[in-house]
């Protein structure tokens, strides 16, 4: 038999739909919580670069400028890495990122999520090394891309490890974890940035990139002790290590009738999508995640499509312009004395307002939270850009007005981290069937990324005060917002509601309904009825490449 030391057991299927999953236990709470902890990888980036721009020893030491003399006006304002170069460091890294989402859906589905994640882990620590050591723009720009492919690595595969193996019931909330570990990452990173800013040394920057190297560490000699993917395991054909897997996770013996109701319905949604999902070759398994119709909701293109737009419209509500550049935009606004201490406070507003996910997403669910999110932030946005061109023009010298633009940028960071924030990841991570839900994970995830750039290439340039700069100061969030309203319409058309559904059903919900009513799904059936397993049972020991065979039979039988 093969992996020995398992006694034979027959994988019998259950047509109830309320007895799909094992009670949740603390154990998948605390798998599913180191898992989030890849977050931290985003985040910290995010935040130290936006303060390092800022310092004054890492732009006397990448653009030759001296000190300025503090009652020299122009020298003051002429003190600052060119937009060109602001735009270089920050948006290099999405590049790799880009590249690495895309390669990392591969690479998950040939060695597995945990390893895919350890890889990320050692190729961000090799960046990371290049980026410490740099004192110019050549040598960091290397170490960005090179840290990019590791966070793409990271990003997109812990996301898929997370829909994997969490609990249907908290599968939201605890996907949600990953955005709050983002948050905590941007908080560590301006807290750091925070205590060096004012070192004359290239301990300044180098202290704050260094810090990565301990999650890197962290996460990596982790993983190495939780267990893989049961669904990984499954879609290998090897069912005797998805027993093994989906054991550890559910804390449930092997035999339990909750494994074997929970693996048999797995097998059976897989072995039903192949049929849909021919394997073929490396390039038409990429294709499938482009064919059918794109008005069919339950085509691949359509589970592509919204996957693509999800990550997109996350980073078109202008929430990154806040943390890759605030601290840089407050200095620009000319009448914030602290910009270093008025990041650190949005960055605290963010980390403390995402715990709010947790609860909101599986009582409310997924769409309604989208769409009361974006609205709230096409709110405070308009208002902020309102403030910004009227009493809040740092001609006015107008303080209160001032306060009241961070306060409302606050909010909007409020609605982000309670809504958009978390959900953009939940939905990518369960709409995409098992045979190609690694690749289609890893195209959202890159769309994320290659949005990310574009927004960092930009953004320097629209608030950029040297000529040719569009200057736009806080009129910015006029854009932000207008952008918000698309985003907020396209979780009304075209978001699905998935609360509450294992990634089986959510499969059969997208079949059966489209996004405006999906709310009012309920599952009916399960697929190891459809396919034959709940009256005869399939044999672990069977060999990988007989499964699909068995089951077919079973199923015809």
């Amino acid at each position: 038999m093969p992996g020995g030391g398992v006694a034979p057991v027959v994988i019998t299927g259950t047509a109830d739909t309320s007895r799909l999953e094992a009670p949740i236990t603390m154990r998948a709470y605390l798998i599913c919580a180191f898992a989030a902890f890849g977050g931290i990888f985003f985040g910290y980036d995010t935040g130290w670069m936006g303060g390092v721009l800022a310092m004054k020893y890492f732009i006397r030491q990448y653009t030759g400028l001296p000190y300025p003399d503090p009652n020299d006006a122009a020298a003051v304002k002429a003190f600052h890495l060119p937009a060109s170069d602001q735009s270089l460091t920050t948006s290099i890294l999405s590049c790799g990122t880009f590249f690495g989402a895309l390669i990392a859906g591969d690479i998950a589905d040939f060695v597995g999520r945990r390893t895919t994640i350890i890889s990320g882990c050692f190729i961000f620590s090799v960046g990371c090394i290049l980026e410490t050591a740099s004192t110019g723009l050549g040598v960091m720009c290397a170490g960005r891309v090179i840290c990019g492919l590791g966070v793409g690595f990271i990003s997109a595969i812990v996301i898929l490890y997370m829909s994997e193996i969490a609990p249907k019931a908290v599968r939201g909330a605890v996907v949600a974890g990953y955005q709050f570990c983002i948050t905590i990452g941007i908080l560590l990173a301006n807290c750091v940035v925070y205590a060096t800013q004012d070192r004359d040394d290239t301990g300044s920057y180098r202290i704050p990139i260094a810090v990565q190297f301990l999650w890197a560490i962290i996460l990596a000699i982790g993983l190495f002790i939780l267990p893989e993917s049961p669904r990984y395991f499954v879609k290998k054909g090897k069912l005797e290590s998805a027993a093994l897997a989906l054991s550890k996770v559910r804390g449930q013996p092997i035999d339990s009738d909750f494994i074997q109701d929970e693996l048999a319905e797995i097998i059976a949604n897989h072995e039903y999508e192949l049929q849909i999902i021919p394997q073929t070759t490396w390039l038409g398994s990429w294709t499938n995640c482009f064919s059918g119709n794109i008005t069919n909701g339950n085509s691949n293109v359509r589970r592509t499509v919204v996957g693509i737009l999800m990550q997109m419209m996350q980073q078109l509500t202008g929430i990154n312009f806040i943390f890759y550049f605030g601290t840089v935009f407050f200095t620009s606004l000319g009448t914030i004395k602290n910009p270093f201490l008025i990041s650190l406070i949005t960055t605290l507003v963010n980390v403390c307002s995402t715990p709010v996910s947790f609860w909101t997403v599986e009582r409310f669910g997924r769409r309604k939270i989208l769409i009361i999110g974006g609205t709230g932030m096409i709110i405070m946005q308009f208002i902020v850009g309102i403030i910004g061109v009227t009493a809040g023009k740092s001609s006015r010298h107008d303080s209160a007005a001032v306060s009241a633009m961070i306060a409302f940028i606050c909010f909007n960071i409020s609605f982000f981290a309670a809504s958009w924030g978390p959900c953009a990841w939940v939905v990518v991570g369960e709409i995409f069937p098992l045979p190609i839900r690694s690749r289609g994970v890893g195209i959202s995830t890159s769309s994320n990324w290659f949005w990310n750039c574009i927004i960092a290439v930009i953004t320097p340039y629209l608030v950029g005060t040297n000529k040719g700069d569009a200057n736009l100061g806080a009129k910015v969030f006029f854009l932000w917002g207008s952008l918000c309203c698309l985003s907020t319409a396209f979780a009304y058309f075209l978001v699905p509601e998935t609360k509450g559904l294992s990634l089986e059903q959510v499969d059969k919900m997208m079949e059966e309904t489209n996004a405006r009513h999906s709310a009012a799904w309920k599952p009916h059936s399960t697929f190891a009825e459809e396919m034959g397993l709940t009256h005869k049972g399939l044999a672990l020991d069977v060999a990988p490449e007989d499964v699909h065979t068995a089951v077919i039979e079973k199923a015809a039988g």
